[in-house]
């Protein structure tokens, strides 16, 4: 499956099922950040959707598999 055209809110929502806290916004871009994680996640909050290469970023960072991201994101859409 390809990752592409995930709106700005289903990707939020996701990093807060993912245990992220948004920490700061600055200049049109959101910092996420969780216990763990090596790096913040930014996301720009006047580009929506999530550009692909974001969203791969982001879920590298997680240490998330493009597989379980479908699986959360489409069970979510379904409802």
């Amino acid at each position: 499956q390809k990752i592409s055209n995930i709106p700005l809110a289903d990707f939020r929502r996701f990093l807060e099922y993912m245990g992220c806290t948004k920490t700061s916004v600055s200049g049109g871009h959101e910092k996420w950040v969780r216990d763990g994680l090596l790096r913040p996640i930014i996301l720009q909050t006047h580009i929506d959707p999530v550009s692909m290469i974001v969203v791969n970023s982001a879920l590298r960072t997680l240490g998330v598999s493009r597989q379980s991201f479908f699986e959360y994101y489409y069970s979510k859409r379904a409802k």
